[in-house]
């Protein structure tokens, strides 16, 4: 996500109209304490103190991983913001691009070479110097995380989503496959308190399903981040979130890797259909219904499909909306223990 200084939302003037808007989900009392405005400010004010801001930079995690494995190393390149950089670790192996490159040069019993380009605190404007970059390396995959630094810097969702839909077409253009973990739910982050807390859970998930209805559409795949990947976040903020209570940790990190890497398998043609139930909610939707229902429950993976040779239907574009079942989520360290490339030994 990136500069914790930036989690008051720009433009206090219009805390009335979003706080309006809120109030649908929020209820009127809510919205009535929240149109004031003062409590906004007052709320992001603290978080400001509450979390610090950025300081080093997260460590490096490029390079070749599986060199032992034959053939020619499969291109990776890692784009967006300090959650995808790996902010809130100091080991290069519990990075999310070391943790995904581990785990598909095991599954696919090759090397893979790591670029990343991700910057802390970009927002989704900043992802055009990295994509030019990451072309220059002709990737075979790119893994965008963006949308946390939007939220926060409250940049209108049809800009935010513009900028996203220029890089992965641009990226698709060049033959790169590319999947998108989506805005997580900033609503989850202990320092934000209520009711700025209930409004920045609402902007993560509008954004959130936004992106993933254009990311689709631009021929990509997405998987929701929600809330950190499920309620250890909620009941163990102390081990998933990193020192300064608004990054993940390497646990944290290894949560997200898990989720992600089946859907980065299947975009490149070689995952197996390991899926966990929906419970009624898996199957194929619209892509607007896709990705809300996304939104709201977090690890779902949403990506384009046919129905009787079509790809669209009344309600637009169809989606195929699944649950994958996370690999290595068992073998999360435990507390005090460190992530190493061991973390997600059950993705080999």
């Amino acid at each position: 996500m990136g500069d914790a200084g930036s989690v008051a939302p720009a433009g206090w003037q219009r805390a009335r109209r979003i706080a309006r808007i809120a109030a649908v989900g929020t209820g009127a009392t809510v919205a009535a304490t929240v149109a004031t405005g003062g409590v906004l400010l007052g709320q992001a004010r603290q978080a400001r103190r509450t979390i610090p801001m950025a300081e080093a930079p997260p460590p490096r995690c490029d390079g070749v991983y599986g060199p032992k494995f034959p053939g020619r190393p499969l291109t990776m390149v890692i784009l967006g913001d300090s959650s995808a950089a790996g902010y809130g670790v100091h080991r290069r192996r519990e990075t999310p691009g070391a943790l995904l490159a581990t785990g598909l040069s095991r599954r696919l019993h090759r090397p893979v070479r790591v670029h990343r380009f991700a910057v802390v605190g970009s927002l989704s404007a900043g992802l055009k110097p990295q994509v030019e970059s990451a072309l220059e390396c002709a990737p075979d995959v790119a893994v965008i995380l963006i949308g946390g630094n939007d939220v926060t810097n409250r940049t209108p969702p049809s800009v935010a989503v513009r900028y996203l839909v220029d890089a992965v077409r641009a990226l698709r253009a060049a033959g790169c496959e590319v999947v998108v973990g989506t805005c997580p739910d900033l609503g989850a982050i202990r320092p934000i308190q209520p009711p700025l807390r209930w409004l920045a859970r609402r902007w993560s998930r509008q954004l959130a399903a936004a992106q993933t209805v254009a990311v689709v559409e631009a021929g990509g795949w997405t998987v929701s981040l929600g809330d950190m990947l499920g309620p250890r976040f909620a009941a163990e903020p102390a081990r998933m979130f990193a020192w300064d209570r608004f990054h993940p940790s390497a646990e944290g990190y290894a949560m997200a890797a898990a989720a992600l890497l089946p859907t980065v398998l299947s975009a490149l043609g070689t995952g197996p259909d390991r899926r966990a139930p929906l419970a009624g909610r898996e199957g194929v939707r619209s892509l607007p219904e896709a990705a809300h229902e996304a939104a709201r429950h977090a690890g779902t993976e949403v990506s384009g499909t046919q129905v009787r040779g079509r790809d669209r239907g009344p309600g637009g574009r169809w989606a195929q909306l699944r649950r994958r079942a996370f690999f290595g989520v068992g073998a999360v360290p435990q507390a005090g223990a460190a992530a190493d490339s061991s973390t997600l030994e059950e993705l080999a």
